[in-house]
């Protein structure tokens, strides 16, 4: 069985989210396998961090409906046959699946589109968030008979509102989790650093640190960022071999065994030593850093900080000549 909180933690979260909306049916779509290069060999998995949040649970084919005006709540999905039973031995049953998350009804996945059609037919309002996968756009389609192009103007901003005020807040087993990922990805990046020596290849250190992660109990959580050309942003080249006297920007993160994130982005001096102006460079943004987690409390907006951090580094990058002006 997959890792999970208790059915509570989720029988809580789906009734939270259905007292902030109006009325209608919420549609929640996990993710599928991704096939990598022929159907059977697949990505690794990862379920939509949405239906793991209401449901927990981290499995492929799933759906869940839940019923804003009557209360009911439907996992939809198929019990595995003989076939998968034989390569993966035994797995949980729909109603076992259903029952750990607190749904009282399991039906096949088939019946999802019946539902949804039904409540179309009845002047029924369908919520659903903003689709990002391809499958998931398709399947949209089929059973909303909304172009998969246009989705993103029919996705429930209600619905969205209403998620972004649960999960902005976090419990005491999330707030365990994401300290497991960022355990992990501290592991990650001071192993960046001890590797960061002229003559190494870069793809060896982004290579070490992915197991780290992996180790620590999941996938990395996006494409690990590791070059000497850090100010391309968003930058997946790892071809280079370290040169003495050039920055290796590192910006990494794990994902623990629940998929809860650590994201980190790091400048290491190749060598183990900064120049005199990559020294003043990485003090002003140490600086501005320290200033936005001492501004860091319950009731202060992102700008403020954001604004306050900023000010900190214009007037760093003004005291050792790189700035003019306010």
């Amino acid at each position: 069985m997959m890792a999970m909180f208790g059915k509570t933690v989720y029988e809580n979260r789906r009734k939270r989210l259905t007292s902030q909306m109006d009325s209608g049916l919420i549609l929640f779509v996990g993710n599928q396998d991704s096939p990598m290069n022929y159907t059977d060999n697949t990505y690794l998995f990862r379920q939509d961090s949405s239906f793991l949040y209401f449901f927990g649970l981290d499995y492929q084919g799933l759906a869940a409906v839940l019923d804003i005006d009557s209360g009911e709540e439907i996992l939809f999905g198929n019990d595995v046959d003989i076939d998968d039973i034989i390569w993966m031995g035994p797995q949980m049953s729909m109603a076992e699946k259903a029952a750990s998350a607190g749904v009282e009804r399991a039906l096949p996945f088939r019946d999802l589109a019946g539902i949804v059609a039904r409540a179309i037919r009845q002047g029924r309002r369908i919520h659903f968030l903003p689709p990002y996968r391809a499958e998931n756009r398709m399947l949209l389609q089929e059973i909303t008979g909304i172009n998969a192009d246009r989705q993103g103007e029919y996705a429930s901003v209600e619905l969205v509102r209403a998620v972004v005020n649960l999960r902005s807040l976090k419990e005491p087993c999330e707030i365990e989790e994401i300290e497991k990922a960022c355990a992990t990805g501290f592991e990650m990046h001071v192993t960046a650093m001890k590797l960061a020596k002229p003559g190494v290849w870069e793809q060896k250190i982004a290579g070490r640190i992915e197991g780290i992660c992996v180790s620590g109990g999941s996938m990395v959580p996006f494409p690990v960022i590791l070059s000497q050309n850090g100010d391309t942003l968003h930058n997946h080249d790892h071809s280079q071999l370290l040169e003495k006297g050039r920055l290796l920007l590192v910006d990494a993160g794990a994902e623990s065994v629940m998929h809860y994130v650590s994201d980190y982005t790091r400048t290491i001096p190749v060598g183990g030593q900064f120049s005199t102006r990559q020294r003043e460079i990485y003090n002003i943004v140490l600086s501005a850093n320290q200033k936005a987690a001492e501004l860091i409390r319950p009731g202060v907006t992102y700008l403020s900080v954001h604004l306050a951090a900023s000010e900190v580094i214009a007037s760093g990058l003004k005291e050792i000549g790189l700035m003019k002006g306010d």
